[in-house]
Formats: C-alpha cells, structure tokens, sequence
C-alpha cells in the first residue's frame, strides 16, 4: 500500500455531469457519494476521452490511484487502504450483506438493461459518448448492446422471459429496501455505509436519467419513502457544500448555456501549479492518443461487415435505427 499523506489533495476523476447529478455515469456515482458521505475534501475532475475504459472513476493523492479496475473497486480500495471506511461493524451483519448484494446484483442488472436494451439510447449516450461524433458513438453503442446482451443472458428466443424476470427481482429489491428503511435517514444504524452509496446513487440515475415512459422508474416510484431517502440526501450531500473546484451540473441539453463544458475545460484555461502525472494517468493518455483512430478503424469494419452479411436479428434491426439526435 502506498502511503498518502493527510494534507494532500484528493481528486475523483468521473465521467461528465449530466442529468442535474454531479456525474451521470452509475459507476462513478456510488464513489462521490461515498466520499461525500465521508466528508473527505477532494477535487473532482471529468475524463471522457476513453469512454470505455474500466479505470475509471478512479481516486489519486500525490503518487496513490485507486481505479475501477482494481481489488474490487475504488470503495474496496479507499478501505483496504485504511483512507476511508464507512462499512466498520457491517462486514459481518447478515441482513447489510444482503442489502449489498441485491442492489449489485438485481438493481445493477435492471438498470444496466434500462439503459443499453429498454430504451432508445439517449441517456447512455449524454453519460459516455457526450464529446465523440455520431457514427463512432453509435458503433459503440451496437456493440455495447450486444456485450449488454451476453452478459444479461438475452437471446432472441428468450428476450420477452429475461425482460420479465429483470423486472420482477427488481421489484423484489425495492420492496426489501423500502421495508428496510422505513423512515430512517440512512440502512443501517442511522448512519451511512457504502450500501447507502450505492442505493443512493441507483435511485438518482433512475429518477433522473431513465426517461419518464421507463419501466424500472415507475417501479421504483411505488415506493415513497425511497424516493424522499434519495432526494433528502441528494440535498444534504451532492447540492449543499460543493467545494468552488466542483463545476455546475447541467441538466438539460436545452439550457441556455452553450455546450461547452465548465471553464476550467475551456482552451485557456488559468495557470495553475503543474503536478507530476502518476504511471496510470500516463498510461491512460497513451492509450487515448490511439483511441479515435482505432474507432475510426472499427465503423469501416462494421460498414463492411454490414455490407457483406445480412443482420436477420430483430432486436439489432431495432437498434440499428436509434436516432442519438
């Protein structure tokens, strides 16, 4: 483990905000919330260059980064590391192991499947591909669809069957959560955990991100005292005591304010104090320097493998007509 001095600086590096939400992407979300639940001061920074990296959200002091990517991500990684552990005492409470592994395994897998397979692509493409030109974003939404589909077990002959089942362990989990929390402000002991970031964090990308004809959202609107849990914390921890390096979140594309990101992404931005970077970033921008070309490589392949078979699959035929404008 590295050593990481008190006094140093923490910066979270996210995919972009959207949605009203201090950044869109589930993964990177449960980590802020985490953080801000711990009330650790840190810089958050956006990074869209790789969008489908798995490094990120990743956390870094001086010579210390803790990726996705790595000891069971960067909440693992913050605790093992002896920085910051919301979780003390819970690790071997029957009923917070439970709380856990619904909303990893059957909430995650509702949403996952809301945003790359139940609806038409809108939100996942504000959340990964904001800054890449149509044809690369939608070629990586294809293939992020099928990958989606293969993971989630969906198949042509089985699609009506998962959907259903997707659905209804989702309901079950809302109804466990719902019950479990009552009126409480946090899960566990009136105070909050790492279970408490990551429901939180589904429930906001739910509210905010899946349209409003989403199934999984009218789910989760059944029950009240989630939502009210949710927006209450939203309240007290995302909006209220954003430190000046956090940049406004947009919410809506239609804003009066021109897409150009914050001011500190613009092309001059302020002189600031230059840093060495750490081996993961280097590597990361090594590896992005390669990354539009690559894609460049990957629509002409699709184009032609398009040309040369014939895609008989409804739910790719559907796809294929995903309007991203």
């Amino acid at each position: 483990m590295e050593q990481v001095n008190e006094r140093e600086d923490f910066t979270l590096v996210t995919r972009k905000p959207y949605f009203g939400l201090p950044t869109a992407c589930p993964i990177c979300l449960p980590v802020y919330i985490y953080l801000k639940f711990a009330r650790l001061p840190f810089h958050l920074a956006f990074n869209s260059t790789y969008p489908d990296s798995d490094i990120i959200p990743y956390v870094e002091s001086g010579t210390y980064v803790a990726c996705n990517n790595e000891n069971g991500g960067v909440i693992e990684c913050l605790k093992k590391d002896g920085i910051v552990d919301l979780d003390n005492g819970y690790q071997s409470v029957p009923e917070w192991i439970s709380m856990k592994a619904l909303i990893s395994s059957w909430l995650e897998e509702a949403l996952i499947y809301e945003l790359w397979v139940g609806s038409d692509g809108n939100s996942v493409r504000k959340i990964y591909y904001p800054d890449l030109a149509w044809p690369i974003g939608k070629v990586l939404f294809l293939q992020q669809v099928r990958t989606v589909k293969q993971q989630l077990g969906i198949t042509k002959e089985n699609s009506d069957r998962r959907e259903e089942e997707i659905y209804n362990r989702a309901s079950i989990a809302y109804r466990a959560l719902s019950t479990r929390l009552g009126e409480e402000s946090f899960l566990f002991e009136n105070r909050p955990s790492s279970v408490d970031a990551i429901l939180l964090a589904h429930v906001l990308v739910t509210l905010h991100a899946l349209p409003e004809t989403s199934l999984l959202k009218s789910k989760l609107l059944e029950h009240g005292n989630l939502v009210r849990y949710a927006e209450k914390l939203k309240t007290e921890f995302v909006e209220a005591g954003s430190s000046s390096s956090i940049p406004p979140f947009p919410s809506d594309p239609s804003s009066s304010t021109p897409r150009k990101g914050p001011s500190h992404w613009s092309s001059k931005p302020k002189p600031k104090p230059k840093r060495e970077k750490t081996e993961e970033e280097k590597t990361f921008r090594r590896r992005a320097k390669y990354f539009l070309a690559t894609q460049l490589v990957a629509i002409v392949l699709f184009l032609s493998v398009m040309n040369i078979y014939d895609i008989s699959e409804p739910e790719l035929d559907n796809e294929g007509d995903i309007d991203f404008d």
